[in-house]
């Protein structure tokens, strides 16, 4: 479910000359017994809504005084959210003749054509105060009070993101609250304007427009109104005519898979940062540790501390905080188990709220490998939008590989990894056609050029060049400082004899071996630029790789001299902040 809550302004929206009619308030219930929760907006004083509408008990929270005050129905609560404007200041309007004049809590509210009065005793009297119009009423607010901060304290209390509601409105006061909605609705008698900026308007008006939009909410979750909601959308690159390609933030589950060190990471982090940009809460499982220094994520765990579940669903109650998992702690057999142990706490939390929106695996064939297809029953066939990071596609769970409707294949073999996905899903995606993408004899494609397959739009690959991040990742320091690199991305010592055969899986390691071995087999790996070589192609930093292959020229150097600069790099970029 992607809507879990319905908000509403009162006059003028849900009532029609104050009053709203039994089909209204039927379909309202509707809404309730679906599991979902109503919320009030008005601008309305409590006790002038509750005796004109008492069936606000039906509502989980009104936002009343057009955002001012937060009332519980259940319990009769009442939480004020600014505070109310100096007695002088109503005693002064009432001076001037303005009447009717209403005082709340909070608000002061009058009619047109009493605005300029007001104006004037505000700026006469240095007051912060801000004047809100509603049609003929004008109402008077502590500076930056709407029904927008309202709605959101209101989502707040209700552990609910704005990302899961929709709202109704028909006048200005509305547009604050309706900006922050997921889907934005102005009934059919709503100010031109507001139908300007509204995602969807109602061919009903008043109640009816809400009873119109209730229908398709209960009928398919408002999924027929997703092509009016293209704001939402998430940049991912653009196509080679330069047009924006986008990935829907909801109800998309994409596989990311290339070589190790081809730029899989980068690409995500491109959806992520943007996924934050617009609020929608993010979970990452990262086994590596890359995201431990991102300032958006609350990060969770280390290297010797496993996360617990309580602690993760804690930070995710917050409907504001995105979260990382670090996974260092969790040895790779035990990584599968510690994910699906955790997943149906997840899956409960997401019934409820609808968060986290995104659910982000690093390394996904160590997280949920093809062998847990055994246990199917503990792996939902949708995790919802989630994004699935891998160097081998068919090694990943076939129950999530059939549930991809979007593959992103890096490298410089689109063909060979949509084999793979094909494989390790069973499905059919149509390989690029011939000259499309780049051949393993042909040349490197571009930095941050991807192919990538999406459904239903298309089964056929479009290519795409990566709007790159702000944000930067560690680029796998963790991993490479002191990890365990593959056999082929190691570096090995072996002298100008080929007598040594000493293996160096990650870079601590590299440092400590260089530091003791003999003169001969350094300068030997330092004049054939080995070092920097290695740098460049296992570990993909060719920054690094160009600090280090200056030093390699430099033949002015002695070998020690070398050995303390080459190592010092290393260590400030690497096993320092490892």
């Amino acid at each position: 479910m992607r809507y879990f809550c319905l908000i509403s302004d009162y006059d003028g929206t849900l009532a029609h000359d104050g009053q709203v009619t039994g089909s209204t308030l039927q379909a309202l219930k509707r809404v309730k017994a679906s599991g979902r929760k109503l919320v009030l907006a008005t601008g309305r004083e409590l006790p002038d809504l509750l005796r004109v509408f008492p069936e606000t008990s039906m509502f989980d929270l009104a936002v009343v005084e057009n955002g001012a005050l937060i009332y519980n129905p259940a319990t009769g609560e009442k939480r004020l959210l600014a505070e109310a404007p100096p007695a002088a200041f109503v005693e002064k309007l009432r001076r001037r003749g303005v009447k009717p004049l209403s005082v709340g809590e909070c608000i002061v509210a009058t009619w047109h054509p009493y605005e300029k009065e007001v104006l004037e005793v505000i700026r006469s009297m240095g007051l912060e105060l801000q004047v809100i119009f509603n049609k003929d009423a004008v109402m008077i607010l502590p500076s930056g009070m709407n029904k927008g901060v309202g709605v959101k304290a209101a989502l707040d209390e209700l552990g609910l993101s704005t990302h899961n509601t929709v709202g109704l409105g028909d006048a200005e006061n509305d547009h604050a609250f309706l900006g922050i909605c997921e889907c934005s609705v102005a009934v059919g008698n709503a100010l031109p304007v507001l139908k300007e900026r509204a995602d969807v308007v109602t061919a009903r008006t008043h109640g009816g427009g809400v009873e119109e939009i209730i229908e398709q909410l209960l009928a398919d979750d408002l999924r027929s109104l997703q092509p009016r909601l293209k704001r939402h959308d998430i940049l991912l690159g653009h196509k080679e005519k330069g047009e924006e390609f986008c990935l829907g933030p909801y109800g998309t589950r994409v596989v990311v898979a290339g070589p190790s060190g081809g730029g899989k990471s980068t690409v995500v982090t491109a959806i992520v940062e943007r996924l934050i940009q617009k609020q929608y809460q993010v979970c990452v499982f990262d086994p590596e540790g890359d995201y431990d220094d991102v300032a958006q994520f609350v990060t969770l765990g280390a290297a010797d501390r496993v996360p617990g579940v309580s602690e993760i669903l804690e930070v995710l109650k917050n409907a504001g905080s995105s979260i990382s998992v670090n996974m260092l702690g969790v040895p790779l057999a035990d990584r599968p188990s510690y994910f699906v142990g955790l997943l149906p706490r997840l899956q409960e939390l997401r019934a409820h709220t609808g968060r986290p929106h995104w659910i982000v695996i690093d390394e996904a064939h160590h997280v949920l490998p093809s062998e847990l297809d055994s246990a199917s029953l503990s792996i939902p066939s949708s995790l919802g939008s989630f994004a699935l990071i891998t160097v081998h596609p068919k090694s990943v769970s076939k129950a999530l590989m059939d549930s991809v409707n979007c593959v992103i294949a890096i490298g410089p073999q689109p063909d060979e990894i949509i084999k793979e996905v094909n494989e390790g899903s069973g499905k059919a995606w149509a390989l690029p056609e011939q000259g499309a993408a780049p051949s393993e004899s042909g040349p490197e494609p571009r930095s941050g050029e991807m192919m990538v397959w999406q459904l239903p739009e298309s089964n056929h690959p479009q290519k795409i060049i990566l709007e790159p991040a702000k944000i930067e990742l560690r680029r796998h320091k963790r991993k490479y400082a002191a990890g365990e690199l593959g056999e082929d991305k190691s570096f090995y010592f072996r002298g100008p004899q080929g007598k040594l055969n000493i293996r160096a899986h990650n870079l601590n390691l590299f440092a400590q071996i260089a530091e003791g071995v003999d003169e001969e087999t350094w300068l030997y790996h330092l004049r054939q630029h080995d070092y920097s070589v290695w740098l460049r192609a296992a570990v993909k930093d060719d920054a690094v790789a160009d600090e280090i292959a200056a030093v390699e020229q430099n033949g002015n150097l002695p070998p020690a001299e070398s050995r303390a600069r080459i190592l010092e790099t290393i260590r400030k970029h690497y096993t320092a902040q490892a």
